[in-house]
């Protein structure tokens, strides 16, 4: 078991960090800017240190100031949580080098799954189902290239291997755009992430956004968590998620569940992991693994009752995974909706001071929040304020309860994006369920499809 974990994070991922390692009996470390000294889970650790200025570049980003702060407090493991340094290899290699343990993948695993090239063919390696592509680097050679994309079928997508997040892709409709999109594509991918490789996918026209969680010991043990769907997206950015994922084929989600399970097996997998897939007509296509947990692992906690981030922690304690496969069982649904700090029109973000702040609350509510009254949220980091989260026997149910929650709920002060939820959970297209990835954005008049 560790001893000290210090959490190399902010916000509400680093107050549930805290809240898992205080449950376990880990002391705990917060390091923070100069503009996060208020922080919830600053005041609940058992030591606190400030890790450099407000910029993110110089405090959390900070490889050097985090392992200098887990020296001086004696800390024997480092918890990334999500953004951040959370899937960065070096990070996870300069924790290791320096004798911390990094609480997830191995930096190795972390390269592998995080250059989308070679995460795809370790895919392909494990039986896990692809988009049909150049099967590695798109070629120079502009005929090779153009054969590439004819046998594929247009339209396709050219993707920067290092990109991310939405960024380094461009959507390719005619033959006579190829050859320009991925110069174009290779130019920014070069730019922004160092790395100039392209690949070519298979532009699929409405697929749905559904992931699969998933635990693994590094030692020869992994599980899945069940699925959930992410497909209320605005910009590549998830706004509302659900577990299970409805509406999918049983026997698709079942096959391609197993397949995840030995992909970890095969790649020595250690600790939470997400792979995210398209799916659409029934057939799940992998787009990606993310190595770290995830904004939305509550909805997956809910429906199995299992604590994701303990498991974390003691898995990083050297433990063998304690839960096997058939001891995890899927009961009724849940909801999660991401409350941001920003104008509900134009999505602008609205820091400010929190005059006021009420958690809603009743059977099957959870509230994953930072904020307090006369909490002030600084400009200098991610929107994100909070997570509502509703469980129900059903999905109706937990709908249900979200909306109710979503009444409740009371955040005076500063802008935040409630009001469009209070929309989205009335909407009648997704109170159906099932709705693709350019559902949002065609609703709020942004497609471009």
């Amino acid at each position: 078991m560790l001893e000290k974990v210090l959490i190399a994070n902010r916000g509400e991922i680093a107050l549930r960090v805290l809240r898992a390692c205080k449950e376990l009996g880990i002391k705990t470390v917060a390091v923070h800017s100069t503009a996060d000294r208020d922080l919830m889970h600053v005041s609940l650790a058992d030591e606190s240190v400030c890790i450099g200025p407000a910029s993110s570049a110089q405090s959390y980003l900070s490889i050097p100031a985090i392992i200098a702060a887990a020296e001086v407090t004696g800390a024997d493991g480092i918890h990334p949580g999500y953004g951040f340094l959370a899937e960065n290899a070096d990070f996870a290699e300069q924790v290791e080098k320096s004798g911390f343990t990094f609480i997830g993948p191995t930096a190795d695993v972390i390269r592998l799954m995080g250059d989308k090239v070679s995460a795809k063919d370790a895919m392909k390696q494990a039986g896990v189902p692809t988009v049909p592509g150049s099967d590695g680097p798109l070629p120079e050679d502009e005929q090779e290239a153009l054969r590439i994309a004819r046998e594929v079928g247009y339209p396709v997508i050219i993707k920067a291997a290092g990109g991310g997040g939405g960024r380094g892709m461009r959507v390719v409709h005619k033959e006579e755009d190829l050859i320009a999109s991925a110069k174009l594509t290779r130019n920014e991918a070069g730019a922004a992430f160092g790395n100039p490789m392209v690949y070519l996918e298979k532009f699929l026209t409405n697929p749905r956004h559904v992931e699969i969680q998933v635990l693994a010991d590094g030692q020869g043990n992994a599980i899945h968590l069940g699925d959930r769907d992410c497909s209320l997206q605005r910009r590549h950015q998830k706004v509302i998620e659900e577990a299970p994922a409805p509406l999918i084929d049983e026997e698709a989600r079942r096959k391609v569940q197993a397949r995840c399970v030995q992909a970890c097996i095969d790649i020595g997998y250690r600790g939470a992991g997400t792979f995210e897939f398209l799916y659409e007509d029934g057939n799940f296509y992998f787009i990606e693994m993310n190595t770290r947990v995830q904004v939305e692992h509550p909805v997956t906690e809910m429906v199995t009752g299992i604590d994701i981030v303990k498991e974390m922690l003691l898995i990083g304690g050297g433990q063998k995974l304690s839960i096997k496969q058939e001891d995890v069982v899927i009961r009724g649904h849940a909801v999660e909706c991401r409350i941001n700090a920003e104008d509900p029109r134009n999505f602008m973000p609205s820091p400010g001071k929190v005059k006021h702040f009420h958690a809603p609350g009743g059977n099957g509510v959870r509230v994953d929040s930072h904020l307090y009254d006369g909490y002030s949220v600084p400009p200098h980091y991610d929107s994100l304020i909070g997570k509502l989260i509703t469980f129900g026997a059903n999905r109706d149910e937990a709908m249900g309860r979200m909306r109710n929650a979503l009444d409740e709920l009371i955040v005076d002060g500063i802008k935040t994006n409630a009001p469009l939820h209070r929309d989205l959970v009335r909407d009648p297209g997704f109170c159906k369920g099932g709705v693709n990835i350019h559902y949002l954005e065609k609703k709020l008049g942004m497609d471009k499809h």
